[in-house]
């Protein structure tokens, strides 16, 4: 029997999986649960990094915070005195996990900063980290007295943090029959933050690999963090020529 790879955009993992008893433990009974069937890896892995349309209930899911706003492809970053851009990156999904940031001041490109390398880790908890160091940054910056947004392609990322977090507290970090809930000690601690400094802050959803130069480059930092195999978060200390970081691997 052929090899299906199964696409879950909005699960309880979201990521490209060859087993369906897998997959369905990923969707079943998840509200809005978003996932397909492919043939080939190339076409779930083409079809992984584009936003399932649906009518747009996958869009609107993203928008359940208050801060959380769908971004388009023009980004004017000059509205906030610090933008970072979070990506989080696995090859394969669940493989070898790397986090990076792009950072820009007034709309312009300071830094870039990779690692958290995880050698067993998922694009879920890459995506976490890579929003978990972001919110580090921003609580330094508000207290700076400088306006904040973050801007992450992760749908999950956010709606752990701003929005389902709440509700997993509230019942003392559980879900009502459907199991543990992943990656819960990065979410407490990003959850924990964010609710902190939510009143200063805009969380922002971009999508991915659609030429946002900030997402593109948090794209490269990430991969780059695979290859480097660095556990802690480093800053990118080549010169950044942006020709040359974008010919990087992509993910």
């Amino acid at each position: 029997m052929a090899t299906k790879y199964y696409v879950v955009w909005a699960g309880r993992e979201t990521g490209i999986f060859t087993s369906w008893d897998h997959t369905k433990k990923q969707v079943d009974k998840f509200p809005q649960a978003k996932y397909k069937s492919f043939k080939t890896k190339a076409e779930a892995e083409a079809a992984f990094k584009r936003v399932p349309s649906y009518g747009g209930a996958t869009q609107k899911k993203a928008s359940t915070s208050p801060k959380a706003e769908k971004t388009s492809k023009t980004i004017d970053l000059s509205q906030y005195d610090v933008s970072i851009f979070t990506d989080g990156g696995c090859e394969p999904n669940p493989g070898k996990a790397g986090s990076g940031i792009a950072i820009y001041q007034s709309g312009e490109l300071i830094e870039l900063w990779y690692g958290l390398y995880n050698a067993n880790g998922t694009n879920n908890s890459a995506e976490l980290n890579a929003l978990h160091q972001a919110l580090l940054l921003a609580d330094k910056a508000i207290k700076q007295s400088q306006s904040v947004q973050i801007l992450s392609d992760s749908q999950y990322s956010i709606n752990c943090i701003t929005n389902w977090a709440y509700g997993w507290k509230a019942k003392g970090w559980k879900r009502q029959k459907a199991g543990d809930i992943k990656n819960l000690d990065i979410i407490q601690q990003a959850h924990e933050l964010y609710d902190s400094i939510k009143e200063q802050l805009s969380i922002q959803h971009v999508s991915a690999h659609v030429g946002i130069e900030g997402n593109e480059l948090a794209d490269r930092m990430s991969i780059y963090a695979i290859d480097k195999k660095d556990s802690q978060f480093c800053r990118y200390q080549e010169p950044i020529v942006l020709s040359s970081i974008l010919s990087l691997r992509a993910g």
